[in-house]
């Protein structure tokens, strides 16, 4: 008896049961402006974790997009990374469930870093200080720059360009989808219903 075998894919995994967590604080904490401010030791986690992650794939989406540079900080990830790909700073994040639309790497349009990264350094580095910037707003984010740089990280790996058929070959590729987040519907087949 046979078993085939396909790769594991690690990284998309890892995304999964983030995102499942984060689905988990939606019992207790809605997901709204309202609550952007709320802040607690399950959201830290999430925003350690998602930020360590996203940390990991964009070094690795660096080395694929320029293998002759060290990126070794955000800072070379998002001169590498911007010139690389520069479609993805605006590029939109959907809590669908929610109603929110999340911009998480925007600011690098503005030359800045994200401030969820700020608030994961802050968090990680002086946690009695800036606790309250383990934030649900921050959380969120942080976990859709994940789920961004996964995509790409997976796109860039499989060797699909950015045209409508390489978006969505990718996302075929990242099964099962996540519960809370989506990219933006050209990024997926659309599924027909008899």
């Amino acid at each position: 008896m046979t078993i085939k075998v396909q790769e594991t894919l690690t990284n998309w995994n890892y995304y999964l049961a983030l995102d499942s967590d984060l689905m988990q604080v939606s019992r207790s904490v809605e997901f709204s402006e309202h609550n952007f401010s709320t802040y607690s030791i399950e959201l830290a986690h999430i925003l350690l974790a998602a930020s360590s992650e996203v940390d990991v794939l964009a070094k690795a989406i660096c080395a694929i997009l320029e293998p002759n540079h060290r990126a070794e900080n955000i800072n070379h990830y998002k001169a590498i990374i911007t010139k690389g790909i520069p479609d993805l700073p605006p590029q939109a994040v959907y809590v669908p469930r929610f109603g929110l639309t999340l911009h998480p790497w925007s600011n690098w349009r503005a030359e800045r870093n994200p401030d969820w990264w700020r608030s994961y350094n802050d968090v990680k580095h002086h946690r009695d200080q800036h606790f309250e910037d383990a934030s649900l707003e921050h959380a969120l984010n942080s976990l859709g720059a994940l789920l961004i740089v996964n995509f790409h990280y997976y796109r860039l790996k499989a060797g699909y360009d950015l045209s409508p058929n390489g978006k969505k070959d990718t996302t075929r590729q990242l099964e099962p989808e996540p519960q809370l987040m989506r990219l933006d519907d050209e990024y997926y087949y659309s599924h027909l219903i008899v």
